[in-house]
């Protein structure tokens, strides 16, 4: 179940040039196992707690997109309104760096950098 709670952090993924190598490391190094989303002409990976089945992460390409996003990992904040999260950041000295990006049946989103040059994504549920 997702949480969606306004100012929660209720997803997080990581944004690489290579997700299949990598999503192979956090198989080995914390257990999780990946599962398959189909971009198109690729995949990117919801990595899973094999105890539960459930999604932790996602592990995902820099392509389209994401092609400009630092490798890093994204934690996504749940907001009531991404066009006044965007204004609100806009106003008080952060800028957007992606989006915002349409997620069918799921939301919206976009990245942002705050004054000090750290990186979230904004995120509305639907």
């Amino acid at each position: 179940m997702i949480n969606k709670t306004i100012g929660v952090i209720a997803w997080h993924d990581l944004t690489v040039n290579d997700a299949k190598s990598l999503k192979s490391f956090y198989e080995k190094v914390v257990g999780w196992k990946s599962q398959p989303v189909s971009m198109g002409d690729y995949d990117d990976y919801n990595m899973i707690i094999p105890s539960e089945g459930n999604p932790a992460a996602g592990i995902c390409h820099k392509k389209g997109e994401n092609a400009n996003l630092p490798s890093l990992w994204m934690v996504y904040i749940n907001v009531e309104n991404l066009d006044a999260g965007i204004e609100a950041c806009k106003s008080n000295g952060g800028k957007v760096l992606s989006g915002p990006k349409v997620i069918p049946g799921m939301g919206k989103y976009c990245v942002i950098e705050d004054p000090a040059g750290a990186c979230c994504a904004l995120f509305e549920h639907e």
